[in-house]
């Protein structure tokens, strides 16, 4: 339930052009090694399968070292021969291996887009799976019947199921733990040293900041702190949060829902204009981090470590400046009307996309079957957050083999993802509500999450409706895709301009008329009907 977590349900969508490139080149089998798909089985029976994945910089570079993969292995049978790519490397290695024709066995931690699964599918590089989870998946099939709602999540508009899902659920409707993806973390610290209170309104923020800049509260002599930080672009260190001061707010994919169902541009609202003069009145006071509109996760995060902060933004604080009291959430702000509002973000904990298998596989039965033991309740969990028994390093779990069931153990100063990025498998996986006190418990760092969610963020949230996750057609996708590619990155670079120079009020009837210069009211009619259809039947 960390970022990391949650990001995992976040696809990252590649070029036009390397997808063009992907369905122009024929599905066949190579020889490619690690890369090319497998074909026979050894003398013992096992069989092997070529798998393409990706993990992060600080996992075993082999995925076979984790534990939870040989332990697998032992159980199933099954030899996964890996080629393993680091998270920022990953989509173009992908794209080019699929490009090449040289094919693996699957894809794992594929994360692809709607539109890459339909394109792929389109040009026969990946194959339906309806009959195949209808034949060998029991685990799969008994997660699709106890949560109906995902079948329909997951099949395209021509019928087909061409992935297998990341499913992550935590509560539900207002209280789920994606209800809120972007918090605000305070260094609480600072205030005491100060003397002031906890700021409840957007004027007294401001205050605030200008305190941290100017009173030297880390008690140093030295003008070092950074009073607000964050990185510029959608996600959960952004400082989109404090739009929802101003209206309707913000989210990464700019879209929320009014309560009579009427999808809404966020970055064409009113009140994101308000939003964005009050970030540049924050900046023309000193009180941003010069480095905000320029700086990746590492050098956000090596600051964090070291406490500069007065004021920054992260799914978890663990993951950032650790577990410890030094920072404390900020509740949600009154805007200049007295108004308190915080926007819901849109999407479930799914990943349609996190898994493919491709047309050159021989071993569809044994592939299939190896898959789905990893939607066996305590397996998913594993897959999830990490193992149990490990005599090398820190264990996630301890398990309870009279129950069944696995329980979270603490993690004594250790940042959530770091440890669950090096232990975890991720891939497809399911992880229902029901599963809590059954076969795991709740991981500490969510408990404390949906507390925070549950008593100070829920009964702030005015809109009874987000987004669903909409499996749109091809042609739908394809004119998002077209659509998104410019106008999100203008919404990006004039928001950023903004900040800076103040303009917004003067450029904003300019702006609107550009919005839809490049197309926003057609990607308001097509995320319209894609929400009717959703919401309506």
């Amino acid at each position: 339930m960390t970022k990391m977590n949650k990001s995992r349900f976040a696809a990252r969508t590649a070029t036009v052009s390397i997808l063009t490139a992907t369905i122009l080149i024929s599905a066949c089998s190579g020889n490619g090694g690690g890369g090319a798909a497998s074909k026979e089985q050894d003398s013992n029976g096992k069989v092997s399968l070529n798998f393409i994945t990706q993990s992060s910089a600080i996992a075993p570079s082999d995925p076979n070292e984790k534990l939870i993969n040989k332990r697998l292995e032992e159980k199933t049978n099954v030899h996964i021969n890996w080629k393993n790519f680091t998270k920022d490397v990953f989509v173009e290695k992908r794209n080019l291996a699929v490009a090449s024709g040289d094919l693996p066995d699957a894809i794992f931690n594929a994360d692809y887009s709607d539109y890459e699964l339909l394109k792929l599918a389109k040009d026969g590089s990946i194959i339906a799976l309806n009959d195949l989870i209808e034949q060998y998946m029991p685990n799969f099939k008994k997660v699709l019947e106890e949560a109906p709602e995902y079948k329909s999540m997951i099949t395209a508009p021509d019928g087909n199921i061409y992935s297998f899902p990341w499913i992550e659920e935590l509560g539900s409707g207002k209280e789920r733990i994606q209800a809120v993806d972007s918090m605000p973390w305070i260094n609480v610290e600072w205030l005491n040293n100060l003397g002031l209170e906890m700021p409840t309104t957007t004027d007294q923020l401001k205050k605030v900041l200008i305190a941290f800049k100017t009173q030297d509260p880390n008690g140093n002599g030295q003008a070092d702190e950074i009073p607000l930080s964050f990185i510029n672009k959608p996600g959960a260190e952004d400082l989109v949060f404090l739009f929802a001061s101003f209206g309707l707010g913000e989210n990464p994919d700019h879209a929320v829902v009014s309560n009579d169902g009427k999808v809404i541009f966020t970055a064409a609202d009113e009140g994101y204009k308000e939003a964005v003069q009050f970030i540049n009145e924050l900046y023309q006071e000193g009180l941003i981090d010069i480095e905000a509109y320029t700086q990746d996760w590492s050098t956000y995060l090596a600051k964090g470590k070291d406490q500069k902060y007065g004021l920054y933004f992260s799914w978890d604080k663990a993951n950032i400046t650790g577990a410890n009291e030094s920072y404390d959430i900020m509740p949600p702000l009154a805007g200049p009307n007295g108004e308190i509002n915080v926007t819901r973000t849109n999407g479930l904990g799914l990943g349609r996309g996190k898994m493919v298998v491709t047309s050159a596989n021989k071993n569809l039965e044994s592939t299939v079957k190896w898959v789905d033991q990893l939607f066996a309740p305590v397996q998913s969990v594993q897959n999830n957050w990490g193992t149990y028994g490990d005599e090398t390093q820190q264990n996630i779990f301890e398990f309870d083999e009279a129950s069944n069931s696995l329980k979270h153990l603490p993690l004594e100063g250790t940042a959530p993802v770091e440890l669950r990025e090096k232990t975890s498998i991720g891939g497809p996986l399911a992880i229902l509500d029901s599963y809590y006190g059954k076969y795991t418990t709740i991981p500490d760092d969510a408990k404390g999450r949906m507390d925070i969610i549950k008593n100070m963020m829920a009964p702030h949230m005015k809109a009874e409706n987000v987004m669903p996750s909409v499996f749109n057609s091809i042609e739908e996708l394809d004119r998002l895709t077209t659509i998104e590619t410019d106008l999100f990155a203008y919404v990006l670079r004039m928001r950023t301009e903004w900040y800076q120079n103040g303009k917004v009020n003067e450029q904003w009837a300019e702006y609107l008329k550009e919005l839809d210069r490049l197309g926003l009211q057609e990607w308001l009619k097509i995320k319209q009907g894609g929400y009717d259809r959703a919401t309506k039947g």
